[in-house]
């Protein structure tokens, strides 16, 4: 059964003192199953940004003591920093990462927030997705006020907390517990050291925009609705959140954004719009920052957008895009930006696995001439088949900055990327094929002293055997599809470049025939004749295709070389 994952990321008003920071994530790493990817003090802000990730029942045992922890050594009647905050532990929101809802994240949520009320005794408002009243969803509405103006609030019948005692800690403060979407917090430097224009820039961006006015929008007067309100003029990008301030350590302004949903308005789309606004008060911007984790796509999509932008190929490897994209966002501006620090999906693989990918050619050629029986002839398959749409991939990459091509740029990114895409999975395959011959002798090796434990045996052997039969399979079917990319480079690819096409069609051939080979030893193991002779028919279809377009593709090399 897959694992259910979701991510942490509590708040701590707390971010100068080492010592109790230190005390807080400690608390955190003695809870079983629950991987701490990221701890982010800010000096001037006086706030540490912790995130941790696990199964849903560790998560919010974690949480629970880490706000305990904070609770004891964080006094919030001697705090002062320069972001918005309520309490000790601030904000504590919980996010789906995999094989889990945000409807079962918002139980989690609402369980952990209604021990802390009532075991810690600090009042506790739910938020976002959480929240019990939709008017309490946005945290900037709960956090109003802040922890100076929270003694008058809770005296207030209407701000009765969710959780916990509707009496004001001077210690504690309140906090606020969710569940949301994960969240990208960025933060964009200014070549000022005005926070009143970092503001400026930060209200003609944010979904909520600025206060209306009367005529000047500075000191106008202030428009009101019908109950006396203010009225808000929208700013120009969904999902942000967005305030101005000056940074000391860096001796900069700052743009710091909260973006709710990077798939309504993408990091890149941020940085390209603050530019603007930036540029048309006559200031500059000089880079980003990531406060935290981010997604891996959030930088994947950032590349790609900057290279489109230069009329440059999109298929390159995934370490090429994430190159262009912290580049072209500045990421790197203040300090070093490191990818596996920040990218939740790295943090997440697995330190202690061996992956066969991560090998040199060296190694990866060792490991395969060594006594073990894997990697076999299913994971060179695979490895060979990826090899040969690189080569295609390359051809194509070389034929979009090909001098006169101009015109053709974009016709050959989209095939690049194609096979960029098909090289990854191929890519995967070669750990998968491995994985699934060590499934079989997993299930060979399983107990069979009663009935009970023999059929179980069998039923482990039978479903093992029919994955080591799809693996190959699919290593098949991608590397079919890759001839046709291969092909089309041989005909409009540079022709400098054409036998390099060729010899990717011989690897494309010899990785398909060689997966065929798998797919016919293992499927003999099988039992369900049906499946065996359906998947032999389509593979002996895919082999034979495969055998005449080699020989198409060959002969088009062999007339373009014109010996």
């Amino acid at each position: 059964m897959l694992k259910r994952i979701i991510e942490c990321v509590p708040n701590f008003s707390e971010g100068q003192d080492m010592n109790i920071i230190n005390a807080i994530t400690d608390s955190i790493k003695t809870v079983e199953g629950v991987k701490l990817l990221d701890v982010d003090p800010g000096k001037d802000t006086n706030r540490t940004v912790v995130t941790f990730v696990g199964e849903p029942e560790n998560v919010i045992e974690a949480a629970f003591v880490a706000i305990k922890k904070a609770s004891e050594l964080i006094d919030m009647s001697k705090h002062s920093g320069k972001h918005p905050r309520m309490g000790a532990t601030d904000v504590c929101p919980l996010i789906p990462v995999s094989n889990i809802s945000m409807e079962e994240t918002v139980e989690f949520a609402r369980k952990l927030a209604k021990r802390v009320g009532e075991e810690l005794q600090i009042p506790i408002y739910c938020y976002e997705n959480a929240a019990f009243n939709k008017e309490r969803s946005n945290l900037s509405v709960i956090r109003e006020g802040e922890y100076e103006g929270l003694q008058n609030k809770l005296a207030n019948p209407e701000w009765k907390p969710d959780f916990g005692p509707a009496k004001f800690n001077s210690k504690t403060g309140a906090t606020v517990i969710g569940a949301r979407s994960f969240l990208v917090a960025f933060n964009i430097n200014l070549n000022t050291t005005s926070t009143r224009r970092a503001n400026s820039i930060a209200f003609d961006v944010r979904e909520r925009g600025r206060i209306k006015r009367e005529g000047d929008k500075i000191t106008g007067k202030i428009i009101k609705d019908s109950e006396g309100n203010p009225v808000y003029e929208p700013g120009s990008l969904k999902a942000v959140k967005a305030i101005g301030w000056f940074i000391e350590e860096y001796g900069i302004a700052q743009i710091s954004m909260n973006l709710t949903d990077v798939n309504i308005t993408p990091v890149h789309v941020v940085f390209e719009e603050v530019c603007k606004k930036a540029n048309e008060r006559g200031i500059r911007v000089t880079g980003g920052e990531i406060v935290g984790l981010m997604p891996l796509k959030t930088l994947i999509d950032a590349g790609k957008y900057f290279l489109k932008k230069q009329q440059r190929s999109v298929g390159v490897s995934e370490q090429e895009l994430i190159k262009i994209a912290v580049k072209s966002l500045g990421l790197d501006d203040l300090k070093p930006f490191n990818a596996k620090e920040k990218v939740i999906e790295y943090l997440l693989e697995d330190e202690e696995s061996k992956k066969l990918v991560d090998l040199s050619i060296v190694g990866f050629t060792n490991e395969t001439a060594s006594e073990s029986a894997a990697p076999g002839g299913g994971s060179i398959s695979a490895a060979v088949g990826a090899f040969g749409i690189a080569l295609a991939t390359m051809v194509a990459n070389l034929s979009a900055h090909k001098r006169g091509w101009d015109d053709k740029w974009e016709l050959f990114s989209n095939w690049a990327e194609k096979g960029e895409n098909i090289k990854n999975e191929l890519i995967k395959l070669i750990d998968i094929d491995t994985l699934a011959f060590n499934k079989i002798m997993d299930a060979f090796s399983l107990p069979k002293t009663n009935e009970e434990e023999t059929a179980i045996r069998k039923k482990a052997i039978q479903d093992a055997t029919k994955y080591a039969i799809e693996v190959p399979f699919s290593v098949m079917e991608h590397t079919f599809k890759a001839m046709e990319i291969i092909k089309e480079m041989t005909i409009i690819g540079n022709p400098n470049s054409v036998t390099d096409a060729g010899v990717g069609a011989l690897c494309a051939r010899t990785a398909i025939m060689g997966a065929f080979l798998n797919v016919k030893i293992n499927s003999s193991g099988y039992n369900d004749k049906e499946f065996v002779n359906d998947i032999i028919k389509r593979g002996t279809d895919i082999e034979q295709k495969a055998i005449l377009l080699e020989k198409e593709i060959l002969d088009i090399v062999n007339q373009k070389i014109k010996l």
